[in-house]
């Protein structure tokens, strides 16, 4: 279908084609249109590749298509409220009916026009309505110390990172997702042990975060037992009138 095709089967075939290769990204090729012409329709791609020492007009631009993992999980009522009361959710994240399983460009446009409005209207509206703790004590980290080496979070991060693109990405599989349950589950042990070792910091606390919702995103991917739009699983082939998850 070519330039028809939604995003997720564009994504799928670019996923497949770097599999078969081995390579970490595919090209995407728009020297053939007039320079002047990709300037002025691209300034901030222009001006962000050419940062990156790649000249668009004239060079092949390195690509890989990125997971939407939360696309459409959050149920919420017409308030944009979930069923924990005053956490909102807007946007790819939420399940509003304005969006199906895949994300379109047209679907932030859409949220954010009626959703976004929704909930700041809903919150003000409540604002008064609720109290703030002020007794909550200083954070205690007596018998702790700093990390010994800061590279134990940034490749932990990193290994997460991998992790999820590898195994919980474009395309899925019950095999991959028992692998990626594993390797991530030696993370989740390894952080909390530092965690309790140390003293608290931004690095650490958005390490345990990433593997939380990491172990979020898995567990409900091992539940799903269809392929729905971008949540695609080769175990779970999608039906021919689901292809687009609409």
């Amino acid at each position: 279908r070519l330039e028809l095709a939604p995003r997720d089967v564009v994504a799928r075939a670019i996923d497949s084609e770097m599999k078969a290769g081995g390579h970490d990204h595919v090209y995407l090729d728009v020297t053939h249109k007039d320079p002047g012409e990709t300037r002025h329709h691209f300034p901030n791609i222009y001006a962000k590749c050419l940062s990156l020492g790649i000249d668009i007009t004239k060079d092949y631009i390195p690509v890989a298509p990125a997971a939407h993992y939360l696309c459409g999980g959050i149920v919420v009522d017409t308030n944009a409220e979930s069923s924990i009361s005053r956490l909102y959710a807007v946007g790819e994240c939420s399940c509003t009916g304005l969006h199906g399983g895949n994300r379109l460009a047209s679907n932030s446009l859409i949220e954010a026009v009626v959703y976004a409005e929704a909930a700041a209207r809903h919150a003000i509206e409540h604002a008064h309505d609720y109290q703030f703790r002020d007794d909550v004590p200083l954070w205690n980290d007596e018998g702790t110390s700093h990390p010994e080496e800061m590279v134990l979070i940034t490749q932990s991060a990193r290994e997460v990172g991998q992790i999820m693109s590898t195994y919980v990405g474009i395309v899925r599989s019950d095999l991959r997702l028992d692998r990626a349950w594993n390797r991530l589950d030696i993370l989740y042990e390894e952080t909390e042990r530092l965690f309790k070792q140390s003293k608290v910091s931004r690095a650490i606390c958005e390490l345990r975060n990433i593997i939380n919702v990491g172990y979020l995103i898995m567990r409900q991917a091992k539940e799903r037992k269809e392929s729905r739009g971008l949540h695609y699983t080769i175990d779970y082939p999608p039906r021919p009138h689901n292809e687009t998850g609409a």
